[in-house]
């Protein structure tokens, strides 16, 4: 049953666009500075291995590296393109999403520039990732579910289910905010959208798009489960620490008062008393990440609806008070250290200044260094041996790295036991000869599956950045000590 609601005001279409083509611009200038970041090189070769899934996640984002670099080339600007629109389409959403709310022009344009200049939109939108894409699906399913609650017509639930369904092929997250909501409409209504037959046909939608990843994740024993248990259990008590001063300034501090004044204003404007569940859901989702020992930017989109909601008070205020230059200081702040700590703006050598609080900025340098060491240390082997040689890397950014770069040095291609790259190739038992290991810290189980280990490198960024693989220990062993076959369950790594 359909549910007498006002009218929304009219988009403001041509500024939205407007600021949407601004953000692309500006992503698209940055996007060939630095390098690949670790999970690029992963996707890299994830796409030339398309399949209805991998171990570690579900198959879009690999195919959409796999288009995006057909396309424009394989390269970190080439790679990087879809990514861009999906940035700048984030932005437009949110912006409808404020229009859902009642906001009126100035208020969508507000919105659409505070998504634009967020850290975290900026952040994402800069690289290849689950995450977003991930954002994007977030935003159109809160759009398409604040359109159910707003209208009460029932057909809004196979947007939903479509939106749902696409969402589930690049990351499972989904179902967290789904579950939030969820709850608050079961605790605040309007309970009368869930006692419809289409939100039956909504759910038959999503599970025919997931179906066929679901089935090989069931069919290969559902391994990212395992990836998401490890994750949590190594990094659950960091993840809860640091949660609430994460999700502050990873989106910006500056945000902090629009997002507190959307709250309020869907918590108690008599207006959008459809929309209070809208409120909720962000607390219910929190405590859901929390108990699960997830990051903190899985609630983070979210917090864009509060913004949304937000920016028609921001506006009324700045109307009344005439503080147009206070807001305007406010954006300006919010887009220059959104920018600093999340886009390449500055000289690589001088990265370590914001890797506390961004460490994806760091990981993006140093690939083709460790590459070269590599090459180095390949040169100790006798050349008589290589044919029966072994290049084993640790991680995936590690053996993405090797195959993306070490073809130009005469490297063979690596073999590694993490995640999907260990399905993808295992050396032959006839590979005798010495196995040359990349690994993070020397590692006593791995190498204890290797005779006479000795190390004979060490990785230098030449930058001085301090991220995860400076210093990485290159350790030549004179040969497994079993068949490759026999090694291989051994050196399974998902996490």
């Amino acid at each position: 049953m359909s549910l007498t609601r006002p009218a929304v005001p009219a988009f403001a279409a041509a500024p939205v666009a407007a600021v949407a083509v601004a953000l692309a611009a500006v992503l698209t200038a940055l996007s060939g500075r630095y390098g690949f970041h670790r999970d690029e090189l992963y996707f890299l070769v994830a796409g030339d291995h398309l399949a209805w899934g991998y171990v570690d996640q579900p198959p879009l984002t690999p195919l959409l590296a796999r288009i995006s670099t057909e396309i424009f080339g394989s390269t970190p600007m080439g790679l990087r393109v879809i990514s861009t629109i999906t940035g700048a389409a984030t932005v437009v959403v949110v912006a409808l999403i404020a229009r859902e709310f009642g906001s009126e022009r100035r208020a969508q344009i507000l919105a659409a520039v505070c998504a634009a200049v967020s850290g975290f939109v900026l952040g994402v939108g800069h690289m290849a990732s689950t995450a977003t894409y991930d954002l994007l699906a977030w935003m159109v399913i809160s759009l398409f579910a604040i359109k159910l609650l707003r209208t009460g017509d029932g057909r809004w639930w196979i947007a939903l289910g479509l939106a749902t369904g696409i969402a589930l092929q690049n990351k499972y997250l989904v179902v967290l905010p789904l579950a939030a909501l969820l709850i608050a409409v079961l605790i605040l209504g309007p309970r009368s959208v869930l006692r419809s037959w289409w939100l039956v046909v909504g759910v038959l939608v999503a599970a025919a798009i997931a179906a066929p990843n679901l089935w090989w994740q069931a069919a290969h024993d559902w391994p990212q489960l395992t990836v998401a248990g490890g994750i949590s259990e190594d990094d659950g008590t960091e993840n809860r620490i640091m949660f609430i001063p994460l999700q502050i300034l990873q989106l910006s501090p500056f945000l902090v008062p629009i997002w507190i004044a959307g709250f309020l204003r869907l918590w108690r404007t008599p207006a959008l008393r459809w929309a209070k569940p809208v409120a909720l859901t962000y607390p219910v989702l929190c405590v859901l990440v929390l108990a699960l020992g997830g990051k903190s930017y899985y609630a983070l989109p979210l917090l864009l609806v509060l913004v949304a909601a937000g920016c028609q008070p921001t506006v009324d205020w700045v109307t009344a008070t005439r503080r147009r230059t206070f807001l305007a200081v406010g954006l300006v702040l919010t887009a220059l250290t959104s920018a600093l700590f999340t886009l390449p703006v500055l000289p690589a050598s001088a990265v370590n200044f914001v890797l506390p609080v961004n460490q994806e900025q760091g990981e993006q340098i140093g690939w083709p260094e460790l590459v070269d060491d590599v090459a180095n240390a390949w040169q100790q082997i006798p050349e008589d041996q290589r044919s029966r040689a072994v290049i084993f890397a640790g991680n995936y950014g590690e053996a993405g790295a090797l195959v993306k770069y070490g073809p130009a040095h005469g490297l063979p291609a690596p073999a590694s036991g993490h995640m999907s790259f260990y399905d993808w190739s295992r050396p032959a038992d006839t590979q005798t000869g010495p196995v040359l290991l990349v690994e993070l810290g020397r590692n006593p189980g791995y190498e204890s599956n290797f005779n006479d280990c000795n190390q004979v490198g060490t990785v230098d960024n030449r930058k001085g950045v301090d991220n995860e693989e400076q210093g990485t220990s290159l350790v030549l062993c004179a040969s497994p000590k079993s068949p490759w076959s026999q090694l291989w369950p051994n050196l399974r790594q998902f996490y």
